[in-house]
């Protein structure tokens, strides 16, 4: 189904990013170099050896440099208020140009581009980007430590190593590299931004709940890069998901909702170490995971790799030490319990404990009213 202009295309995102080409990339932010050409160029040099000075020599000097920095200077200012203008025109009717400011279409059209990619782009994994995308904005926004107010989707900060090299990101490069061509596109929005509306645009594209979302992260460098140990570790139990989500000021049952998000997706072997869908249905949102928790039968997999567990049914699906903890523990099995008998009830919990986790540590300058909604391509 893939024409051969596709497979080159897909062949050139799926190729690994380099920290080198991140750094070249993102350091720089939005800032740009404007007139370096010019500057270089402009540096005084001497064919054979400089002539000798006199007092007029001196004053056509002087007038010289001023008329030459003036030149440089309009030359800069004009053409940095050149490229800084064809960024910022708006895209509404009748906008004109000068400071842009994002409206809910703009966004709009970045959600559909996302939405595109993933329609177009369907041999990852499962058939979708969906579940990779979901975790990126996951794992960027759950570093947040509500005690030092460090971490969070505010930064983006996976975008440097070491952060991009913890153990728990691994496999994460795969979606930055699915989103740098919507970043070269929308070169106004922010990765941080980027990040957490293109997990917005998986979860509903893979038929989950529509989720309120808002701008307003700004990216910063890698000195804001989060120590490694901050997200979960899948080969523990209750202790430790209650010490990992409670740093972030999430109690018992938004940690149940949040685990949901393991209704879509899989593990593999050279990223976690573990192997498996933890579904029939990887790559849409349902609350299966809960009913599968509740109804079927796990045993441990007999294998070479970490503990985990298998049905007994079709020895097909798996699920991780964290996973059975929450049918172990009373209070997150009540949790459980609730969802699974009640599609809605969990599409509407996980629907608010996901906006909670998306904006941890964001400094907005907009109100929680401000929060806007995507028109899923399936409503077309």
């Amino acid at each position: 189904m893939a024409t051969a202009a596709r497979t080159l295309t897909r062949t050139a995102f799926r190729q690994p990013l380099t920290n080198s080409s991140l750094r070249c990339a993102t350091r720089g932010g939005n800032r740009f170099v404007v007139g370096r050409t010019a500057q270089q160029s402009s540096r005084r040099g001497y064919a054979t050896s400089p002539p000798k000075s006199s007092k007029n020599s001196l004053y056509w000097g002087l007038g010289l440099a001023a008329a030459g920095g003036v030149g440089y200077y309009l030359f800069a200012a004009n053409r940095g208020q050149g490229i800084q203008e064809s960024m910022k025109e708006g895209s509404a009717p009748g906008s004109k140009k000068g400071v842009f400011t994002p409206t809910k279409e703009d966004y709009q059209k970045v959600y559909d581009d996302i939405a595109a990619r993933l329609i177009e782009y369907d041999e990852y994994d499962d058939g979708s980007y969906g579940p990779v995308l979901l975790r990126l904005a996951w794992h960027c926004s759950g570093t947040y430590d509500k005690e030092t107010g460090t971490g969070g989707s505010n930064g983006a900060t996976m975008r440097f190593a070491p952060e991009n090299d913890h153990g728990a990101n691994a496999g994460l490069r795969t979606a930055q590299q699915f989103l740098e061509p919507v970043k070269q596109k929308f070169p106004w929005i922010t990765y941080s931004d980027l990040w957490t509306l293109a997990g917005i645009c998986a979860l509903q594209e893979m038929q989950g709940p529509i989720i309120p979302w808002r701008p307003g992260r700004q990216d910063r460098d890698e000195a804001y890069c989060t120590p490694d140990g901050r997200l979960p570790d899948a080969s523990k139990e209750q202790s430790h998901l209650r010490a990992i989500f409670g740093r972030m000021g999430f109690d018992d049952r938004e940690i149940v909702a949040l685990s949901g998000a393991h209704a879509v997706g899989r593990c593999h072997t050279d990223r976690s170490g573990f192997d498996g869908p933890w579904t029939f249905s990887p790559t849409t949102l349902t609350n299966d995971y809960y009913k599968l928790l509740m109804n079927e039968k796990w045993h441990y997999k007999k294998w070479n790799g970490p503990k985990q567990f298998e049905d007994d049914t079709s020895k097909s699906l798996m699920m991780l030490p964290t996973d059975m903890s929450l049918i172990k523990d009373p209070e997150f099995k009540k949790h459980v319990e609730r969802y699974a008998k009640d599609a809605d009830v969990f599409f509407s919990e996980f629907r608010d404990v996901i906006v909670k986790l998306l904006e941890l540590g964001v400094p907005f300058e907009s109100k929680e009213d401000d929060r806007m909604t995507f028109k899923p391509s399936s409503a077309d």
